[in-house]
């Protein structure tokens, strides 16, 4: 009964925190609701006798990609004029699109599948079972290509946001180092007589 209560009220944060990032006007504050609900997923995962993937989800997912997410938003310097201007010519697809998402929701909410007569109940593992070692075993073996084409895809992705970041100022001095290789001595140096 106490974890039916915890999974609802993770599952109901989630979802709600998920509804704030798509709904939020402000990117930093959705930024904000995305890392409250990456702490409820965190939280189903402790539920599920997963705390390695909840720590990891915490420590990868909160303490550096949602970082690296408000340094990136912090200095676009998004236009909210330039963003909001032409918004209505997508409203009727966008509206149609929602609607039939909205209807396939409440069909497979109402279908009887997600019933508690149909729902098995969750067996917890003794604590011989070391999830760590399982998902590393299942990881390295069966998705060891997967998780290196998911790992280059990342360090592109990375390469890609260092890159639109970049910006010449005019403000700024910046080092041309083929004119420094090329100095010699008598255009730097200077006897002066004291």
């Amino acid at each position: 009964m106490l974890e039916t209560g915890f999974f609802y009220l993770f599952g109901g944060l989630a979802v709600l925190s998920a509804l704030g990032v798509i709904i939020s006007n402000n990117t930093m504050y959705s930024v904000m609701w995305l890392i409250l609900c990456f702490f409820n997923a965190s939280g189903l995962f402790f539920l599920l006798d997963a705390e390695f993937l909840g720590v990891v989800l915490v420590l990868i997912y909160v303490g550096a990609v949602m970082v690296l997410f408000m340094f990136v938003i912090m200095m676009l310097e998004v236009n909210r004029a330039v963003k909001r201007e032409g918004w209505l010519q997508y409203l009727p697809v966008g509206g149609m699109i929602a609607l039939i998402l909205f209807i396939e929701l409440v069909a497979a909410s109402t279908s009887g599948i997600f019933g508690s007569e149909k729902m098995a109940m969750m067996a917890h593992y003794g604590s011989e079972v070391n999830n760590t070692v399982e998902i590393g075993k299942v990881l390295y073996t069966e998705f060891l290509l997967g998780f290196e084409i998911a790992a280059i895809i990342l360090l592109v992705a990375l390469v890609g946001a260092i890159v639109l970041t970049i910006r010449e100022r005019k403000d700024a001095k910046y080092q041309n180092i083929s004119e420094q290789v090329k100095v010699r001595k008598e255009e730097r140096l200077r006897k002066v007589s004291m």
